[in-house]
């Protein structure tokens, strides 16, 4: 095929990438091998070993500025990254780039100790965390809150129950949201805490196990105390983590779109590959117009949807940064990508549908992309009040 048009926005930071898909496929790609897909994902060692082998040299948290210890990359550098490791196809990947589990820009907010204590040894890979916003009465209504917080003479005590957790089982600190109550030494709301997992009341509850293999937990807050510096940005934190979350979560739609550009990429040249030496009937089943409808509509759709990440991230690196832009490219990436695998399983047939093919697994492993970072059906919500509606 000729140039892609979003060659033209890859351009910049071509170099980097070709140096994170070398590290990829020397190292992670055989790594990657070794390990057949387990119950629960890598084993927590391997992850560890990815993580800071990724941070000495220089791609995991590298998005955060000097003194956090990254080295101030740019967006439009990181989206390119997440979708280096989505095409790849190596399950050890996107573990080599900070996640869910590792570096907040909710700690960017902080005070500077607690981001010495907290963000540094996570921009170095050696510490993780999980963030404990859902409850079993608040999903997409994430601000909606059951989980108390109050002053309690010299310490916050917390009260509650978190659910669906990701990370949990294997993160050393827990970002916590609880609502503050309003009193007469200023206004409440939801507050952001962090709060080490092995913490006295601290009791990981029910582990569900989803579909993609990584388990989700209940995290049960019994009478945890925790000092004033357990409060993201301090006294100042109090009822913020609305704003902190809203700029975290834009930040974040925009990396998980990017991953899914890359998974999508990666099941439409599958099922490129697979439709140019599969015959049937005589003939290479490419030369059909039912399997060509599946695989052209696949590539205008990924082709599209990494036109508009790529835009958005280059608008936020300029300073014009936007919910809706965000919220508009995760919402067409994710839905890009849960398409293109569905129709390049169709396109292998029982091949793609046996256990342990590697469409079989993203089949399972694409559908909570258009529930994390906010569902579809938020998404459009937001962008609609961007358009003035609702």
């Amino acid at each position: 095929m000729t140039a892609q048009p979003s060659s033209v926005l890859e351009r910049t930071h071509h170099e980097l990438v070709l140096s994170f898909d070398s590290f990829v496929r020397r190292e992670l790609v055989p790594l990657a091998a070794e390990v057949p897909e387990p119950v629960d994902g890598p084993p927590r060692e391997l992850r560890d070993y990815v993580r800071k082998r990724s941070a000495a040299l220089g791609f995991y948290g590298a998005e955060y500025p000097e003194h956090m210890g990254g080295a101030g990359m740019p967006l439009t550098a990181l989206v390119q990254l997440h979708h280096a490791a989505g095409a790849s196809g190596c399950s050890l990947a996107p573990y080599a780039l900070a996640g869910p589990d590792g570096p907040s820009w909710m700690l960017t907010h902080g005070t500077p100790e607690q981001i010495e204590t907290y963000l540094v040894p996570m921009v170095r890979g050696e510490k993780l965390r999980c963030l404990a916003m859902t409850e079993p009465g608040s999903g997409s209504d994430a601000f909606t809150m059951a989980t108390k917080a109050e002053w309690d003479g010299d310490s916050w005590l917390l009260n509650g129950r978190k659910t669906f957790v990701s990370n949990a089982g294997h993160a050393d600190y827990a970002v916590v949201i609880a609502d503050v109550a309003a009193s007469a030494a200023g206004a409440g709301g939801a507050t952001a805490f962090i709060m080490p997992l092995d913490h006295p009341g601290v009791r990981r509850g029910q582990r569900y196990l989803g579909m993609g293999g990584e388990p989700l937990f209940e995290l049960l807050l019994d009478q945890v105390r925790l000092p004033m510096g357990a409060l993201i940005g301090d006294k100042d934190g109090i009822g913020a983590s609305v704003e902190f979350a809203m700029d975290s979560l834009a930040y974040g739609r925009l990396l998980v779109a990017a991953q899914c550009n890359g998974i999508a990429e990666y099941a439409l040249r599958a099922g490129v590959e697979f439709a140019r030496q599969r015959q049937a009937f005589g003939q290479v089943i490419g030369s059909y117009q039912h399997v060509q409808e599946h695989l052209v509509g696949s590539r205008a759709g990924v082709e599209t949807s990494k036109l508009l990440t790529l835009a958005c991230a280059e608008l936020v690196d300029a300073g014009e940064e936007s919910g809706e832009n965000a919220a508009l490219a995760k919402l067409v990436a994710t839905e890009t990508a849960t398409k293109v695998v569905d129709r390049s399983l169709q396109v292998h047939g029982a091949t793609g549908y046996v256990r342990g093919h590697p469409l079989e697994y993203l089949y399972r492993h694409i559908r909570m992309m258009t529930i994390i970072e906010g569902t579809s059906e938020v998404q459009k919500v937001i962008i609609a009040r961007s358009m003035g509606l609702g």
